[in-house]
Protein backbone atom coordinates (compact mmCIF):
# COMPACT_ATOMS: atom_id res chain seq x y z
CA UNK A 1 0.00 0.00 0.00
CA UNK A 2 1.32 3.60 -0.87
CA UNK A 3 2.20 5.61 2.22
CA UNK A 4 2.75 8.64 -0.25
CA UNK A 5 0.35 10.66 -1.46
CA UNK A 6 -1.46 10.26 -5.18
CA UNK A 7 0.18 13.08 -7.46
CA UNK A 8 -0.90 14.51 -10.83
CA UNK A 9 2.59 12.26 -11.77
CA UNK A 10 1.27 9.13 -11.00
CA UNK A 11 -2.20 9.81 -12.33
CA UNK A 12 -0.48 10.84 -15.95
CA UNK A 13 1.39 7.62 -15.54
CA UNK A 14 -1.67 5.56 -15.17
CA UNK A 15 -3.61 7.28 -17.91
CA UNK A 16 -0.56 6.45 -20.22
CA UNK A 17 -0.24 3.02 -19.45
CA UNK A 18 -3.97 2.17 -19.69
CA UNK A 19 -5.52 4.48 -22.25
CA UNK A 20 -2.31 6.02 -24.28
CA UNK A 21 -3.17 9.62 -24.99
CA UNK A 22 -4.17 11.25 -27.78
CA UNK A 23 -1.50 12.74 -30.09
CA UNK A 24 -3.40 15.97 -30.27
CA UNK A 25 -3.35 16.45 -26.24
CA UNK A 26 -0.18 17.27 -24.23
CA UNK A 27 -0.44 15.87 -20.75
CA UNK A 28 2.40 17.70 -19.76
CA UNK A 29 0.79 21.21 -19.85
CA UNK A 30 -1.53 22.24 -16.87
CA UNK A 31 -4.02 19.85 -17.04
CA UNK A 32 -5.08 19.85 -13.68
CA UNK A 33 -8.40 21.26 -14.58
CA UNK A 34 -9.31 20.05 -18.09
CA UNK A 35 -12.00 17.80 -17.88
CA UNK A 36 -11.32 14.44 -18.61
CA UNK A 37 -13.64 14.56 -21.91
CA UNK A 38 -11.25 17.26 -22.93
CA UNK A 39 -8.24 15.45 -22.97
CA UNK A 40 -9.75 12.73 -24.93
CA UNK A 41 -10.07 10.33 -22.08
CA UNK A 42 -13.97 8.97 -21.90
CA UNK A 43 -15.60 6.76 -19.37
CA UNK A 44 -14.25 3.18 -20.48
CA UNK A 45 -10.37 4.96 -19.97
CA UNK A 46 -11.78 6.14 -16.60
CA UNK A 47 -12.63 2.94 -15.55
CA UNK A 48 -9.73 1.28 -16.87
CA UNK A 49 -7.70 3.67 -14.58
CA UNK A 50 -9.75 4.06 -11.54
CA UNK A 51 -8.77 -0.03 -11.58
CA UNK A 52 -5.66 -0.22 -12.38
CA UNK A 53 -5.14 2.97 -9.37
CA UNK A 54 -7.31 0.72 -7.12
CA UNK A 55 -4.63 -2.87 -7.82
CA UNK A 56 -1.42 -0.77 -7.30
CA UNK A 57 -2.60 1.11 -4.15
CA UNK A 58 -4.59 -1.59 -2.27
CA UNK A 59 -7.84 0.86 -2.28
CA UNK A 60 -11.20 0.39 -3.65
CA UNK A 61 -12.98 3.69 -5.32
CA UNK A 62 -16.82 4.28 -5.26
CA UNK A 63 -18.67 4.03 -8.49
CA UNK A 64 -19.39 7.98 -7.84
CA UNK A 65 -15.36 8.97 -8.67
CA UNK A 66 -16.14 8.06 -12.22
CA UNK A 67 -19.09 10.26 -12.19
CA UNK A 68 -18.34 12.71 -9.96
CA UNK A 69 -14.08 13.46 -11.07
CA UNK A 70 -14.56 15.48 -13.86
CA UNK A 71 -11.07 16.39 -14.50
CA UNK A 72 -7.55 15.25 -12.92
CA UNK A 73 -7.61 17.58 -10.09
CA UNK A 74 -10.42 15.70 -8.40
CA UNK A 75 -9.36 12.74 -9.50
CA UNK A 76 -6.34 13.19 -7.52
CA UNK A 77 -8.09 14.67 -4.76
CA UNK A 78 -10.49 11.36 -4.64
CA UNK A 79 -7.19 9.22 -4.68
CA UNK A 80 -6.12 10.99 -1.96
CA UNK A 81 -9.44 10.72 0.60
CA UNK A 82 -9.06 7.22 -0.06
CA UNK A 83 -5.95 6.74 0.86
CA UNK A 84 -5.90 8.87 4.12
CA UNK A 85 -9.14 6.98 4.95
CA UNK A 86 -6.98 3.74 4.65
CA UNK A 87 -3.94 4.76 6.48
CA UNK A 88 -3.40 3.40 9.90
CA UNK A 89 -3.72 6.28 12.40
CA UNK A 90 0.17 6.28 14.33
CA UNK A 91 -0.10 3.92 17.56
Amino acid sequence: MATQPFTIEDLKRILLEGAGADENVDLDGDILDTEFEELSYESLALLETCGRIEREYGISLDDSVLTEAKTPRAMVEAVNARLDDTTPAAA
